[in-house]
């Protein structure tokens, strides 16, 4: 769990560089998403879409080593920055602490002032979606 919180510390650092400005922000976060991993063309379908999302949000999830193994794209920049984000936060934890994570950087970064109602609508659905697919494989793991 303390992997998680440092990981949202360094973002907390990494955008307290901005100084707030809102154009710089941005770009930031495309950059970041512009860094994702690739995401198999294969996955590109319904049942890999979060739901809840006003762009187009497609996730996947495995276990590698008893660690949740996250992959996700999106088909806008910023969103895609934002998916980003929550996959370097919890990419490569234990099922449980994802599912018992506490994400707290938005709010520290005042995430709230450069994304819409719509746009953190679909954060939260982001952060539900690898809270379930943590769940499923927990049981995976148990059975």
């Amino acid at each position: 769990m303390d992997q998680i919180k440092q990981r949202q510390e360094e973002i907390i650092e990494e955008f307290s560089m901005l100084d707030g400005d809102m154009e710089m922000t941005l770009d930031y976060i495309m950059e970041l998403g512009a860094e994702l991993g690739p995401f198999p063309d294969e996955s590109r379908i319904e049942d890999n879409i979060v739901k809840g999302c006003q762009s187009k949000v497609w996730m996947l999830a495995g276990l590698d080593n008893d660690r949740v193994q996250f992959k996700a794209d999106s088909n806008t920049a910023i969103t895609k920055g934002l998916v980003s984000l929550l996959v370097r936060v919890l990419n490569q934890s234990a099922p449980q602490d994802v599912m018992n994570a506490e994400i707290y950087f938005p709010k520290q970064i005042g995430m709230d002032r450069f994304i819409g109602t719509q746009r953190s609508n679909g954060f939260a659905a982001m952060i539900k979606q690898m809270k379930m697919y943590a769940l499923a494989l927990t049981a995976k793991q148990e059975s």
